[in-house]
């Protein structure tokens, strides 16, 4: 059984009927979400001097194509680990995140020097209470408040103080202190209603993917029969009842290293890939991260917990790894969380949760010198400890407008494998052909808003669309636009990128056929 998930986009079945004309524009930015975003601030998204202009069009499509989820939209957050002897002080590491719009970070333990620091910010901050106090907090009451007046009531709300992670993967912890978990958290929230605190400051426990018994196919996801009533079931009342939430540390590098073999990386790096199908549930994947949050998310509904959020508390790529640590290098680090940050600040939840918009703290802020074990455990750092970046991603929208995914030859240990395919599809590199096909999984707003572009702006020829034409029938927006994205992809010499249209859209290795017609390929076009 294959670890953390390769799956797939999310369903989506409607009988279109063009109402209007494909080359009709698309609406204004005014039109549709006036009060998202600011006519200047648009402008600046969509046009930078050093873009050329026949890119320019494409990228305000594609903003378009998202303004409407960023009202929505997750956010990103970093985790702040000090297991390092050259970081810089608390004071400077707060600018730091303050010039980098990093407004949420977590820390792993409640350092009076970091807390101060970090009054006044701004900055949201999740503390936690480690695993070795676990015991005390889950026997005692009086130690449990204690440790709220210290570590927390002597701050907040100066600083902003949102959760207090009681332990960190407890489960996997070899001092077996599972059966003190569900105590502790309620002895927790106990002193934060004391404090009146309880409704601003929120009560968890990050859990690792492993206390997942079944996570492939996504839809099987399942916890460990043994901890189901000890400790999830209560948990998860808990978590109900306080109006709170699950955090998850997911790290698909770790999926990925173990099975490169038949996980694409581009699949595991947020890249274009012919997706993965979830054969329980038909959705398709695009991403390793997608398929193993959902399969989390079935976990939940497999107990009746539907209604409960989940925060991704931990997640990140390491820039460097030993020789048989397959995937660590500084391209696929930048790969995966700068594509990341994109995916979560343009919103769309996952394929599962289309409305979960989710909070995600990176691993790590800096690269930390005396952690033991594997090279990469030193080497998951956004950041060096003389504050320059290890390399250049956005954490803001804002930044997202100049962010491009550069990607170099396979090289050293960055094993390049064939997609695990949902379609039987191969990579890119080992098919002479390749197809551009509408996803209509993307909600009919955004597939037809694409297909406009494409007909229009884009320079598609859909003659063969028209009523009467050779690929008229069938009269679906999906083949549609399938036909229309397939030209734009080979008119632009099937380059990369140019099968996206802002996630609606993706390649495929297999020729597609739409009743009687069938989409040409290179010359064809």
């Amino acid at each position: 059984m294959l670890p953390l998930s390769v799956l797939n986009k999310r369903p989506f079945s409607v009988t279109h009927s063009l109402t209007h004309s494909l080359y009709q524009p698309s609406p204004t930015i005014s039109e549709t979400e006036p009060n998202l975003l600011s006519p200047s601030l648009f402008l600046t998204l969509c046009f930078s001097e050093n873009q050329r202009m026949e890119r320019r069009t494409l990228s305000c499509f594609l903003l378009l194509l998202s303004l409407s989820t960023f009202a929505d939209a997750g956010s990103i957050g970093v985790n702040y680990g000090r297991i390092a002897n050259n970081l810089p002080p608390a004071s400077k590491v707060v600018e730091l995140l303050k010039s980098h719009g990093l407004d949420r970070v977590k820390v792993f333990d409640t350092d009076p020097a970091v807390l101060k620091a970090l009054s006044g910010s701004g900055i949201k901050v999740t503390v936690d209470l480690p695993n070795e106090q676990l015991f005390a907090a889950a026997r005692s009451k009086s130690f449990a408040s204690t440790w709220v007046q210290r570590n927390v009531a002597a701050y907040y709300p100066s600083t902003q103080i949102e959760a207090i992670a009681v332990g960190n993967e407890v489960f996997v912890d070899p001092h077996n202190t599972t059966r003190y978990l569900v105590p502790a958290m309620k002895n927790i929230h106990d002193a934060l209603f004391k404090y009146n605190f309880h409704n601003a400051i929120k009560v968890s426990s990050p859990i690792a993917l492993s206390a997942l018994q079944n996570s492939y196919p996504s839809s099987a996801g399942s916890f460990r029969p043994e901890l189901v009533e000890t400790v999830f079931r209560p948990m998860l009342d808990f978590i109900r009842q306080t109006g709170s939430f699950l955090m998850v540390n997911a790290y698909p590098f770790f999926a990925y290293e173990s099975n490169s073999d038949v996980i694409s990386l581009d699949y595991a790096l947020f890249r274009e890939n012919p997706g993965v199908v979830d054969a329980g549930n038909g959705l398709r994947y695009f991403s390793l991260f997608d398929a193993q949050i959902d399969a989390v998310f079935a976990a939940l509904s497999a107990l009746k917990f539907d209604d409960i959020k989940l925060v991704v508390s931990e997640t990140g790529w390491p820039s460097k790894g030993d020789e048989n640590e397959i995937g660590a290098s500084m391209e696929n680090a930048a790969a995966y969380n700068g594509n990341l940050v994109r995916r979560i600040l343009t919103g769309g939840g996952t394929p599962l949760k289309r409305q979960a918009d989710l909070t995600v703290y990176l691993f790590a802020l800096f690269n930390e010198n005396s952690k033991n074990g594997p090279t990469s455990e030193r080497n998951y750092g956004l950041f060096y400890p003389n504050e320059e970046k290890v390399y250049d991603i956005p954490f803001t929208v804002e930044g997202l407008k100049n962010y491009h995914d550069h990607r170099s030859p396979v090289t050293g240990n960055q094993h390049m494998t064939t997609p695990v395919a949902g379609r039987g599809g191969v990579s890119k590199s080992s098919s002479g052909n390749t197809w551009c096909v509408a996803n209509g999984d993307m909600g009919k707003e955004k597939l037809q808003a694409a297909l406009d572009f494409a007909c229009g702006e884009g320079g598609a020829d859909c003659r063969s669309i028209q009523p009467g034409a050779s690929c008229y029938d069938p009269n679906t927006l999906s083949a549609h636009a399938s036909f229309a994205f397939n030209s734009y992809y080979q008119k632009n010499a099937r380059a990369g990128g140019s099968c996206y249209f802002g996630g609606a859209a993706y390649v495929v290795t297999q020729p597609p056929r739409f009743g009687k017609c069938e989409l040409p390929t290179g010359s064809g076009f």
